[in-house]
């Protein structure tokens, strides 16, 4: 299954326990020490080899004791229970970044950066995304609730819009910088309240991030 090229298409959004902006965009340490995320994609077209992926959802949660590239992290994919059990093994592949080539995503970066890969759960999840209004929700049942808003001008109220522009990103180019609030009790529990968020729709293939 290693070899086996695939692509992923549609807006995904991260929430992480960074303030805005979030300095590891930057190349700079997290802003508390540590480095704790959900990371959700709506799969508009996709496949794993010969297995089709459109309409489905996938999610990461991520924990790291401190910055990522010092590793030890751990982490567990959340899939659409909708998918097949084709469906099912070519997501949790995907999610892991296998096949990729080295270096060039972050779907393969995070998982080397993890000591613990937790199996992946199935469930049915609730997904609303706009990445150009900025703003998402997240509902997995009895596990994951999580917001996505603009950010706001704190003396006017105001939305307020900022990008990030990595031309060398290994997860996108560009991105819609947003807010976010994450509550999960999973396996790889999560809380922030405003915290980090952003906005990418682009496609993540084996062979590197396009757009």
């Amino acid at each position: 299954m290693a070899a086996t090229e695939w692509s992923i298409k549609g807006p995904h959004f991260v929430n992480c326990n960074c303030d805005y902006g979030c300095p590891c965009q930057f190349m700079a340490l997290p802003t508390d020490g540590t480095c704790k995320a959900l990371v959700v994609y709506r799969i508009d077209e996709g496949h794993y080899g010969d297995t089709k992926l459109d309409g489905l959802i996938g999610i990461n949660t991520y924990d790291w004791p401190a910055a990522i590239h010092e590793g030890n992290g751990t982490m567990q994919s959340i899939i659409d229970e909708r998918a097949d059990d084709a469906q099912r093994a070519a997501l949790t592949a995907i999610l892991q970044g296998e096949g990729a080539e080295p270096g060039t995503i972050m779907l393969a970066i995070y998982r080397a950066m993890c000591t613990t890969v937790l199996d992946p759960a199935f469930a049915p999840i609730e997904l609303n995304i706009d990445v150009a209004g900025r703003t998402a929700s997240l509902k997995v049942p009895g596990v994951i609730e999580a917001a996505v808003s603009p950010l706001k001008n704190p003396v006017t109220g105001a939305e307020w819009q900022a990008r990030i522009d990595l031309p060398a990103g290994k997860e996108y180019h560009l991105a819609e910088v947003a807010m976010g609030r994450t509550k999960a009790t999973g396996a790889v529990p999560l809380e922030f309240t405003d915290s980090h968020a952003h906005f990418v729709h682009n496609e993540m293939t084996s062979g590197g991030v396009i757009g």
